[in-house]
């Protein structure tokens, strides 16, 4: 069936804009004017950004069975015990689909390129408030705003200024998020203190979430060897692996620290109610939606002067 569909041809990196050009990868490269179904089409043959989507692909619908299960087997609706673990694994779903779907259409333009990165980015936010605690919602919408920042100004003009600028717009939030986590890990001893079979799994992604920064942020091994590892095996690849296993360990954790201490937390928590659970998360799509909407609209109808990345100051065409 395969041979009867008539797939384009793959690009190097001299082959393609500067906008396209990922470090240290030679070969693989999609058309940078792809159709929708052209794009649709390039997933089911080897280019460099394949396994980038499938890797993401696959993994949403184990999350999304996961959250059908708490929602049809345990009432969740009606416990509000189990709403902070909703939002988690819906946006458990949202991240690895948004993007998948980023990493598919991103050729279709150079402004389809920073769009679709724009709706990953926002999808991240929701993610890092969903395993970080509904009540700081505010702060997360800085991982999209410098995120999409990022992408619109900087990425062809500066590259390092670039890599710099999205380094932090997901280290902030994380290890945010994560200052109960390391304290009770690594600091607090005694009475009082949680020590339980959850901490081990908590270990487990702590350490692969290290292991996921370190790939995006040294681009090893392909830096190593350039080309070599163009369609299988480069860094991004094994970062989207990496996020994936330890949003899985996450999850267990999560689910093992909700069972083994259900009756401590009901009592000395905050109270849990819609407004600080999934009020958050819909205020946190709300702002990551606004924020894409900023960046996207200059670049669909501005000039040269909104829009840097654009050719002679026209417009983009999709």
């Amino acid at each position: 069936m395969f041979s009867l569909i008539k797939l384009r041809r793959v690009f190097t990196v001299h082959q393609v804009p500067k906008a396209f050009h990922e470090d240290s990868i030679i070969s693989g490269y999609r058309h940078p004017r792809s159709s929708a179904t052209d794009c649709v089409l390039s997933l089911f043959q080897l280019t460099n950004e394949t396994l980038n989507v499938w890797t993401h692909f696959l993994p949403t619908w184990y999350f999304l069975w996961k959250l059908m299960t708490v929602l049809l087997m345990e009432n969740a609706l009606y416990d509000a015990y189990t709403w902070p673990l909703l939002v988690f694994l819906f946006s458990c779903c949202v991240y690895p689909l948004a993007s998948s779907c980023a990493h598919t259409f991103s050729t279709m333009s150079t402004c389809a390129r920073h769009i679709c990165y724009f709706f990953d980015y926002g999808a991240l936010s929701l993610y890092s408030l969903g395993k970080g605690g509904t009540h700081r919602h505010i702060h997360f919408s800085t991982l999209s705003s410098l995120a999409c920042y990022r992408n619109y100004c900087h990425k062809d003009k500066s590259p390092r200024l670039s890599k710099v600028l999205r380094i932090l717009a997901f280290a902030f939030p994380y290890l945010f998020d994560n200052i109960p986590l390391f304290y009770r890990l690594f600091l607090c001893v005694g009475e009082g203190c949680t020590d339980n079979e959850a901490n081990s799994i908590h270990v487990h992604h702590t350490l692969l979430a290290y292991l996921t920064a370190f790939l995006f942020a040294t681009h090893l091994p392909e830096r190593l060897a350039p080309g070599r590892f163009d369609y299988i095996g480069h860094s991004h690849q094994l970062f989207h692996v990496c996020a994936i296993i330890g949003t899985h360990f996450q999850m267990k954790a999560i689910e093992a620290d909700m069972v083994l201490r259900r009756s401590q937390l009901l009592v000395t928590a905050p109270p849990i109610t819609f407004n600080n659970t999934v009020g958050s998360a819909l205020v946190c799509v709300c702002i990551s939606l606004g924020i894409i909407c900023l960046y996207s609209l200059p670049l669909l109808y501005g000039s040269s002067e909104t829009h840097p990345t654009s050719a002679k100051g026209k417009k983009c065409k999709h």
